[in-house]
């Protein structure tokens, strides 16, 4: 694993934007994956290492998040930065690899191709993101797994997320956190300890005072408070998408309900749809059956 990063740029200047890079960077599949509205790149650690043997496998920290810049101005995050941000990174990540005559030559004997290939994988926000990226005309989206979300969020999944987003708890250790996580944070499934430990260590922070927070800006959530009052309906930009799509549930989801799933499946983009009994929101593709699911989908011939 490497860890890299780019600059992205808002109405108030540049911003860093960083992302670890697995596999063989002249891989021309590559897989992007982004991660939940308080979660960062390293939630993927488990899945990007299966995946690197066969693809490249990029997972940023949008903005905010992680590895990356906080922003000055705090009602600059939201779509249209996230989106903003990840089409540079496709951009930089798509380029064709120049290999030497005999090398192409080689690679083509064995049947290996050099096109860009990227597909995507969003966990919550991610999801979302995925999907706005996937409906526009001409994406370079080619397969996409949507990771318990849709185009319809209630009002109920919404307001949830809002008692505890944008919060700043302070720890005294990161042992501490991690009981934090485990308390408010068990819809995420029956994880490991060590896994457990995987979330705390890449989710702490370390203040000045020495006390440890989430690594996250709380001011991600002022923009995010407008929508606390509505049903998020997108629907219509599901009905976009072209790619083939992956659904992945948690059985016991609020935000993914199990009717909205069903409907994804009778309209817009060819899609299948995987449950992972006693999960809620949102699996984190850490247990085998999840990154088996995921393989399947991303490397399979279908």
């Amino acid at each position: 694993m490497r860890i890299d990063a780019y600059s992205s740029l808002t109405a108030h200047g540049f911003h860093r934007v960083a992302y670890t890079d697995w596999g063989d960077r002249a891989n021309p599949h590559v897989v992007i994956c982004v991660h939940g509205l308080t979660r960062n790149a390293r939630d993927f650690d488990f899945l990007a290492e299966t995946l690197s043997s066969d693809c490249r496998v990029v997972c940023p920290d949008i903005v905010g998040r992680g590895a990356s810049d906080w922003l000055p101005h705090k009602k600059d995050y939201g779509y249209p930065l996230y989106l903003t941000d990840m089409a540079a990174l496709i951009a930089r990540v798509s380029t064709k690899p120049v290999r030497s005559r005999w090398d192409a030559l080689w690679r083509r004997l064995r049947g290996r191709r050099d096109e860009p290939r990227i597909d995507w994988v969003g966990t919550s926000m991610g999801a979302l993101i995925g999907m706005m990226l996937a409906a526009q005309p001409q994406s370079p989206i080619q397969r996409l797994v949507i990771n318990d979300a849709g185009p319809f969020v209630p009002r109920a999944a919404l307001q949830r997320i809002a008692a505890y987003v944008g919060k700043d708890p302070r720890f005294g250790a990161v042992d501490e956190l991690e009981q934090y996580l485990r308390k408010f944070c068990a819809s995420f499934g029956p994880l490991t300890d060590t896994q457990w430990r995987h979330l705390a260590t890449h989710s702490s922070r370390q203040g000045k005072d020495g006390s440890y927070g989430f690594s996250y800006d709380p001011g991600i959530a002022e923009p995010f408070r407008g929508s606390l009052f509505y049903d998020v309906d997108l629907w219509p930009l599901w009905d976009k998408i072209r790619c083939p799509v992956l659904i992945l549930r948690g059985a016991d989801s609020d935000l993914l309900l199990h009717k909205t799933a069903q409907e994804m499946l009778t309209r817009g983009p060819r899609t299948r749809l995987v449950e992972f009994a006693g999960v809620g929101h949102a699996p984190m593709l850490m247990a085998q059956d999840q990154i088996d699911a995921v393989r399947e989908f991303l490397l399979g011939d279908d």
